[in-house]
């Protein structure tokens, strides 16, 4: 298993859309929300996620299809 943290950045149309719950859902991984900042128009969410390394890719390649831009977040503790 690996665990990854990154930022989504979500444009305006996918503000209101469940993908964190899909990526979780249809992808295979555990996801927790560490950080986030959320509003009408657009939002950002610091995302922990945990699977294997496979599971974690395919979901990233979703979701960047989608149009979310995905960052690492490097010195971060918990």
């Amino acid at each position: 298993m690996v665990k990854r943290r990154l930022k989504f950045t979500f444009p305006p149309e996918l503000v209101t859309e469940p993908v964190i719950y899909n990526l979780s859902h249809d992808f295979r991984v555990a996801t927790s929300i560490c950080r986030a900042d959320i509003i009408e128009d657009r939002g950002w969410v610091v995302l922990e996620m945990d699977g294997t390394d496979e599971d974690i890719e395919q979901g990233l390649a979703w979701v960047t299809a989608k149009g979310i831009t995905v960052d690492a977040v490097e010195g971060e503790g918990n």
